[in-house]
């Protein structure tokens, strides 16, 4: 899966002169950066990397991307603009920590900078000080279930070992870096927050998508629908979200819930459509789907009812297309919605309150074109593609100049 970067415009955003001062002061062959995860799925943090691998594609910038224990086959023919996917056969293993054939591959590629992600990776930091990388980063983007009462006391450990190894350690929310910076006994300020971004441009209001799916999906121009896009997973909760429709539905509100994703949850979600009466003709189960874009159009609100949430891409997304949004009161959700400006934030499963916030939006049109707009203004100001590459860019370079690394400037 290698191409050039000549296949991609270049989306890298260098905004001001201290960025293009700092580029100017680089000579010799283009960053080479690695970039670990545990594993290549449609999740939200490796989406995210690949669209910084697009993203910092041009001459500063040569990527490889290395899926430690395999990758979801639906992505092994997706095409990687400014780098290379390798690895992913290579050091699948049922071993715990493969350090070693992480060191081997890096000393093959011989990096200069290798970037790990979340728990799964973290082991990418000691491979990296044993292949004599000269910088190592490791950013945490997000929560699972069984990290809500806290961490195991030998992750906590191995975190803290790994965050003192790194050069840099980077979270996508405030709240995720006061987390994991108590977990591991370090300082906040040990860690850098750098938001998600979202493509502003191809997520933006499209009214002949708006009415091309709605005609796909029979559903009527003045339906009231509410969706939400993400994997089918405990901590998603998409039960909530159903429960709130049934509710709105026995009220006499006319509503369909489109629901854009798929995975271990989705027979039980499908089950609770099934025995109930009232949603069985109301709930729409699209499955995965590369039409997102065309998909959050045809929705009038976005409702994220996770338990827990690093930062969640869909959310920004849908804020970009115009969205009014309803989010759980967790994580990054706090950090990105403004409440009674953009949406609306609600208590983990409570499908009443989030019921009571749908009803007032299928009432009243004017309020979700209010709130849609201001949703939009908030994506494109403080969460687009273009903030987040200029700050990955910024840390790239920054380690680059300051351990003396020399990379291209023609």
């Amino acid at each position: 899966m290698q191409t050039t970067s000549s296949t991609l415009t270049p989306k890298m955003a260098v905004p001001n002169d201290h960025d293009e001062a700092m580029r100017k002061q680089i000579r010799g062959s283009p960053l080479r950066i690695l970039h670990i995860l545990n594993r290549l799925d449609r999740g939200g943090t490796e989406l995210a990397v690949l669209k910084l691998i697009r993203g910092l594609s041009d001459r500063c910038f040569e990527h490889r991307l290395a899926s430690l224990r395999g990758i979801d086959p639906r992505l092994e023919s997706v095409p990687l603009p400014g780098g290379e996917l390798l690895g992913a056969g290579k050091i699948r293993s049922g071993l715990q920590f493969p350090l070693f054939r992480i060191v081997n591959l890096m000393r093959t590629y011989r990096p200069h900078i290798v970037h790990s992600r979340n728990w799964g990776a973290i082991e990418a930091i000691p491979a990296a000080r044993l292949a004599r990388v000269p910088i190592a980063v490791h950013s945490e983007h997000g929560y699972e279930l069984d990290m809500l009462a806290g961490l195991p006391k030998r992750r906590r450990v191995f975190r803290r070992v790994a965050y003192e190894m790194a050069d840099a350690v980077v979270a996508v929310t405030h709240e995720l870096r006061d987390y994991h910076a108590h977990q591991a006994w370090v300082t906040p300020e040990r860690i850098r927050v750098i938001y998600n971004g979202v493509d502003t441009e191809r997520f933006s209001a499209r009214p002949d998508m708006r009415a091309s799916v709605r005609t796909k999906f029979g559903l009527a121009e003045n339906m009231f629908v509410v969706g939400t896009v993400g994997r089918m997973v405990p901590i998603k909760d998409h039960p909530t979200l159903l429960r709130a429709t049934q509710i709105l539905l026995s009220r006499g509100i006319q509503v369909h819930a489109l629901l854009v994703g798929s995975g271990p949850e989705l027979q039980n979600n499908l089950q609770v459509v099934k025995v109930s009466p009232e949603l069985k003709r109301h709930v729409t189960f699209v499955g995965d789907s590369d039409e997102v874009p065309e998909l959050l159009n045809a929705m009038d609100a976005f409702v994220l009812p996770s338990i827990s949430e690093g930062m969640s891409n869909t959310l920004l997304e849908a804020m970009a297309v115009g969205l009014p949004v309803i989010a759980t009161s967790v994580g990054g959700n706090t950090e990105v919605i403004e409440e009674n400006r953009s949406g609306w934030l609600f208590t983990p499963r409570d499908a009443e309150i989030l019921a009571s916030r749908l009803a007032v939006l299928a009432s009243r049109e004017d309020l979700r074109r209010q709130y849609g707009a201001a949703a939009r203004h908030r994506a494109v100001e403080h969460f687009s593609l273009e903030c987040m590459l200029r700050d990955y860019s910024r840390l790239y370079l920054e380690f680059a100049t300051g351990k003396g690394i020399l990379v291209q400037d023609q």
